[in-house]
């Protein structure tokens, strides 16, 4: 079962992406970190890199390519000028309602065809599904 579950997921996943036409230059670790942002901004450099399990190093660069397209924004902190806020510009955001907006519909086309049986399975599955994460 977790083979099979691991299959189907990591497929679905790779389809979703596909359909990510505004992140198709970023790596998953990339896209990871801007889905962070978006779901918890401001974060720390160092947050973001254990959050998406990278070293500080490495989300350093990941930002620098950021910061340069105009996806983030750098902010010092009020209390620490030595800690440095991240968050998403209106650029970072528009882009994640984009990919959202692209995903959601290829999603939407692929369960359309779907028979109103395995729509209903589906719908029983969620809650399950939503335990594994």
């Amino acid at each position: 079962m977790a083979s099979s579950l691991r299959t189907v997921v990591t497929h679905l996943n790779k389809d979703l992406r596909k359909q990510a036409n505004s992140v198709k230059d970023y790596s998953m670790t990339e896209v990871e970190t801007i889905m962070h942002l978006f779901r918890s901004s401001p974060l720390l450099p160092t947050e973001l890199a254990a959050l998406t399990k990278i070293t500080t190093q490495s989300m350093s660069q990941i930002l620098k390519k950021m910061d340069e397209q105009g996806i983030i924004k750098r902010s010092p902190s009020k209390d620490d000028k030595r800690k440095v806020y991240i968050f998403l510009t209106p650029l970072g955001k528009k882009m994640v309602s984009k990919v959202k907006d692209d995903t959601d519909e290829w999603l939407k086309g692929a369960i359309e065809k779907l028979t109103d049986k395995d729509k209903g399975v589906l719908i029983k599955a969620l809650p399950v599904l939503n335990k594994l994460i």
